[in-house]
This record gives C-alpha cells, structure tokens and sequence, in this order.
C-alpha cells in the first residue's frame, strides 16, 4: 500500500484541492453530528469614498457563531464601530439559530474589547507570538 500513493508539499491551493478536503471533512463531520447549516456573515464599514474602512467576517454552523476576523482602520476604533459591527454580526446569528459565539484574538489586538462585549476567555496560549498571548473567547448570545 505504501508504493500506491504518494504525499507532495502544495505551495498554492486551489479550489480543486480545498473542494477535494473541505468537502470531505465537511462530509464526515456531518455524518458524525448532522448538518451543520453554515451561513457567513459580513459587514463591512465604508468611508465616504467607498473604500473598506473595517467589518466582520463571521460563520455560523451548528448552534454557534464563529468571529473568524474583524477589524476597523485605527481612526475608526473607540467611536462605537466595532461594537455595532459584533452586535450585527451577533443578531445575524441569532436569526440562524446560534446560541453561543466563540472568537480569538491576540493581547496585542482587543481581548479587553471582547471582554466589554460579555465575552469571556476560555483558553490562552503563552508566547504565541513570543511576549503575547492568544485568547479563545466565547459567550452565550
């Protein structure tokens, strides 16, 4: 069996590729947990030019809601964007039937930020980055 198959190192991965093991995880998790009903949500924040300024990116799946990224260029932050943008995205959620949010961040981004939304912090990694911390963060919506 092992002169059948061969495993080689892929520097770009295209859409083949991610179909091939996207959909075979995806096949098996809902074999094993039933479907998943994933749904991305999104909002973005434009300036008056039409340039992207911030926004979320988020999925929902299962009962949960997943902040994958967000941000908001620096002369936007502390003026109530980003707590609109969670709250969005969370209300958006919440329409999908998600019952929790989960999310992580690093110390040098916004974990105090999180914690104000009612997130609260279930793991940390130490030097991750070296000198900062990762934080997993979640909260019943």
């Amino acid at each position: 069996m092992a002169n059948e198959y061969q495993i080689k190192q892929v520097e770009k991965i295209d859409d083949p590729i991610w179909e091939a093991i996207g959909g075979g995880i995806n096949s098996f998790n809902e074999e094993q947990a039933g479907a998943e009903n994933a749904k991305r949500i999104c909002f973005v924040v434009y300036d008056a030019k039409e340039k992207i300024a911030g926004g979320v990116i988020a999925l929902t799946y299962w009962d949960w809601l997943y902040i994958d990224l967000m941000w908001l260029r620096t002369d936007l932050r502390h003026h109530g964007y980003g707590s609109r943008l969670l709250a969005l995205a969370e209300e958006e959620a919440r329409k999908h039937g998600a019952k929790h949010a989960y999310l992580d961040t690093f110390s040098f981004q916004a974990p105090e930020f999180y914690k104000k939304q009612g997130y609260h912090v279930f793991g940390e990694l130490k030097d991750f980055p070296k000198g900062h911390q990762r934080y997993f963060l979640t909260k019943d919506l």
